[in-house]
C-alpha cells in the first residue's frame, strides 16, 4: 500500500481526545460556515535612519487592506509573486507578525478581544507548514520530539506512553512509518520532512492550517506527493487550508477559490473554475498567460502577456490601481483612484475600473 492509500483509510483512534476533535471539524465542514474572517488587514514595518536615535522616515505596507473569507472544509488559494504580501498575510493571522491594523475573526470572534485562553484555543486551532523543509525542523532532535512539542506544550492528556502514541499515529497519517520516529531530520529527504512538518501541524487537531508555499522547495514528482497528501487529508479530517503558493498550477489542482495578490492588495477572488476559465484583471490574466500548456497545440496558440518595468516599492506604491505602471490597458483614472474590490454579477470580485 502506497502513502497516499494509507491515509486515505478510516482513522485509528488514540483515544477520546483526538476523536472528539475529528468529529467536531467534520461537523463544520457539513455546516459549511465561515471559520476566518479577514477585514482591511494592514501590516506595516518601520523603514529608520540613524544608528543610535533611530528616525522613522517611512513604512513598508508589505500588506495593505487585505480582505477575504475562508469557509471550513475549503482550500483558499493564495497567489501572485514574490514579495507581494502573501506569507506576510499568513504570519499575521497566526499572530507570528503583529498587524498595522484591520480584523482577523476566528469562528466570528475578533482575535483583538480574546482572553489568554481563547487566544491559547486559537493557537491549538489554527497552525502552519512551513516553506523550508529543511530549516523549519530543528536538526538536533528526534522526529518523535518534534512533532511531541505542541503536546507537551498544550498539555495532551495521557503521559507520554500517549504522547508516543499519538506521534505514531501521525505518521501514519502522513504516510510514514512508526519507527521512523526515533531518526533525525537529516536522515529524511526533503518531501519526508515536509511530511513530518504536516504531522506536526496536525498533532494538537487543528480546524485551519495556513500553508506557506509547502512544496516551492521540493522536486515536481515530490510535490505531486505531498498536495496529494493535504488533499487526503483534508478529506478525512475536514481541514480548511489558506494554501499559499506562486506555482499557480499547484494552486488550480488543490484550490476551491482563489485569491491573487498583488503590492499588498487583493485584486481578484474567484472560484477555481471561473478564475482559471475567464480571468478579468490584467494582473490575472498576465500570470495564467505564463503557465506552460501540456499539449503542443496548446502551447503554440498560447498568448503570452508580457509586463513592463519592474513591481514598484511597498515602500511609495502608485497613486490609484497600483499595478497601472505595469497595465497594458491601463485608462488615465488608473492613475488617480484606487480601484475597490467589488462583486461581479457571476460572484467574481475583481480591483479594476474595467468593470465599474
Amino acid at each position: 500500500m502506497n502513502s497516499i492509500e494509507a491515509i486515505a483509510e478510516p482513522a485509528t483512534g488514540n483515544g477520546g481526545v483526538q476523536a472528539g476533535m475529528q468529529h467536531d471539524v467534520r461537523a463544520d465542514v457539513q455546516s459549511g460556515d465561515e471559520i476566518l474572517r479577514i477585514d482591511d488587514l494592514k501590516v506595516h514595518f518601520p523603514v529608520t535612519r540613524g544608528v543610535l536615535l533611530k528616525r522613522r522616515v517611512g513604512s513598508v505596507r508589505a500588506v495593505d487592506g487585505v480582505s477575504f473569507t475562508l469557509r471550513r472544509g475549503e482550500t483558499l488559494g493564495l497567489v501572485g509573486e514574490s514579495g507581494c504580501g502573501k506569507s506576510t498575510t499568513g504570519l499575521a493571522i497566526l499572530k507570528m507578525l503583529a498587524a498595522s491594523a484591520g480584523r482577523i475573526a476566528f469562528r466570528g470572534a475578533d482575535l483583538a478581544s480574546f482572553t489568554r485562553a481563547q487566544e491559547q484555543q486559537f493557537r491549538r486551532s489554527v497552525q502552519m507548514v512551513y516553506q523550508d523543509p529543511f530549516g523549519s525542523l530543528n536538526p538536533r532532535m528526534r522526529v518523535s520530539d518534534i512533532i511531541s512539542e505542541p503536546l507537551e506544550v498544550h498539555d495532551f492528556p495521557g503521559g507520554r506512553s500517549a504522547r508516543r502514541a499519538r506521534v505514531a499515529e501521525l505518521l501514519d497519517m502522513v504516510g510514514l512509518l512508526p519507527y521512523m520516529a526515533d531518526r533525525y531530520p537529516h536522515e529524511f529527504s526533503g518531501g519526508q520532512r515536509q511530511r513530518i512538518g504536516i504531522a506536526r501541524a496536525l498533532a494538537l487537531g487543528p480546524s485551519v492550517i495556513v500553508c506557506d508555499e509547502p512544496v516551492s522547495a521540493l522536486d515536481v514528482s515530490i510535490q505531486a506527493q505531498v498536495v496529494n497528501v493535504l488533499m487526503s487529508l483534508q478529506r478525512r479530517l475536514g481541514l480548511s487550508y489558506l494554501f499559499i503558493a506562486h506555482d499557480l498550477a499547484v494552486v488550480r489542482h488543490i484550490s476551491d477559490r482563489i485569491a491573487v495578490m498583488y503590492l499588498g492588495r487583493i485584486v481578484e477572488i474567484a472560484s477555481r473554475e471561473a478564475l482559471y476559465a475567464r480571468p478579468r484583471h490584467p494582473y490575472t490574466q498576465a500570470l495564467l498567460s505564463a503557465v506552460p500548456v501540456a499539449s503542443v497545440e496548446g502551447e503554440r496558440s498560447r498568448k503570452r502577456i508580457v509586463l513592463q518595468g519592474e513591481v514598484p516599492s511597498p515602500m511609495n506604491p502608485p497613486s490609484g490601481c497600483r499595478f497601472h505602471t505595469r497595465c497594458p490597458v491601463a485608462m488615465a483614472r488608473c492613475r488617480s483612484e484606487d480601484p475597490a474590490l467589488q462583486a461581479q454579477p457571476d460572484g467574481q470580485m475583481v480591483a479594476c475600473h474595467l468593470y465599474t
